[in-house]
């Protein structure tokens, strides 16, 4: 594979430039492990893809204001080649064309980058035990920030009716016309051949859903060979092993590239306010209704949002999910300003103890001085 087909374009290659100079050479990192990175350098002398292992270097790691801004999977780096006594080192990360993540679980208030410059994001569900609109609706505000197409798979087709299948597609079609809808059946092989029409040359798509949906399954049939292990799911609860232990970009046969995620267990938001009135195009349009500007769509006078929902043309389930969501975004942004808050306060005490050791050490000289002098 060419760069060009792992995903490089004018884009990367203008950023690149400073880093050219230095003799420094441009990947795309296919996989992180708790000691180093995988990465594709394109084809080799002999028409094969080279795959290296690298090092992070000291200074991108010092420079990332935060995780988020350290190199993850789908990224293109800088990389200073060693040799058989040296390491391959990344010296710096290009600016990403696009970055699809979520909160990172758990109580911190952190962002977890799922794929970097990503074209399409495929979520996996299924017409039974998985679908939950509430929960699509979180990956429909993830998927708006994060500037990917948005792509939905109604999977496991053939342990269903077609009527509740397409109910089921219809349903998440209505909460975001944008997305692409498909029912499909990796098991049986339907519907595979829509999805390979978002795979072509250079484009990279992320597969995300919840653990025993056949997202393996899938990118085992798109691969055309078995890539990742698959295990049994139990058909009443829905619920397996997860087959995907790692985050991974895959590239494939006929064009193309994967990024195969491990089941996700929580679709915690990392988002902005106006992404999230995108994602709820019809809650917004009606609020304008609202007699107050700052109505809360709760107790204020003459709501339109609660006037929609006693008329019955808005669901109430979908305007819970809504202000939900609004508050998470609301209690994100407060937990951040106060994170910043504290690391201002502790930089600000490190330099203080910084200057008084180096006023001490000062002073411990001169004093040190004026002795040899007596």
């Amino acid at each position: 594979m060419t760069l060009a087909e792992l995903g490089w374009s004018k884009f990367f290659a203008e950023a690149f430039v400073p880093y050219e100079a230095k003799g420094w050479v441009p990947a795309r990192l296919i996989r992180e492990t708790p000691i180093n990175f995988s990465a594709f350098l394109g084809e080799d002398e002999e028409g094969e893809l080279e795959e290296i292992d690298c090092v992070l270097g000291g200074k991108v790691w010092h420079d990332a204001a935060n995780d988020a801004d350290l190199p993850a999977v789908g990224d293109w780096v800088a990389v200073e080649l060693g040799d058989e006594n040296t390491d391959h080192v990344i010296r710096a990360r290009l600016p990403r064309r696009s970055c699809f993540s979520r909160k990172m679980p758990g109580k911190t208030v952190e962002e977890q980058v799922i794929g970097a410059n990503v074209d399409v994001v495929a979520v996996v569900t299924d017409s039974g035990p998985d679908h939950n609109p509430r929960r699509m609706e979180r990956y429909f505000a993830l998927i708006g920030r994060s500037g990917a197409k948005a792509v939905v798979l109604v999977n496991k087709a053939d342990l269903f009716p077609k009527a509740h299948n397409e109910a089921c597609a219809a349903e998440l079609r209505e909460l975001c016309p944008e997305a692409d809808v498909h029912v499909t059946s990796a098991l049986g092989g339907k519907g595979l051949g829509v999805l390979k029409k978002y795979l072509k040359k250079g484009v990279t798509m992320c597969v995300v859903g919840s653990s025993g949906v056949g997202k393996s399954t899938l990118v085992n049939q798109l691969y055309g060979e078995e890539w990742q292990w698959t295990s049994e799911v139990n058909e009443v609860t829905g619920k397996g092993r997860h087959t995907t232990v790692s985050r991974e970009l895959v590239p494939l046969p006929k064009g193309g590239m994967l990024i195969d995620n491990p089941g996700m267990r929580e679709i915690q938001m990392w988002t902005d306010e106006q992404t999230l009135r995108e994602s709820f195009a019809d809650v917004e349009a009606r609020s304008a209704g609202c007699r107050f500007a700052d109505c809360k769509h709760g107790n204020d006078k003459d709501c339109a949002i609660r006037a929609a929902v006693a008329a019955g043309t808005l669901d109430l389930q979908r305007l819970e999910s809504f202000l939900n969501l609004d508050d998470e975004i609301e209690q994100l942004r407060h937990l951040a300003k106060k994170r910043q808050i504290t690391v201002e306060r502790w930089a600000k005490r490190n330099s203080r103890v910084k200057a008084r050791n180096l006023n001490d050490r000062i002073q411990l000289e001169e004093d040190e001085r004026g002795e040899w002098r007596d």
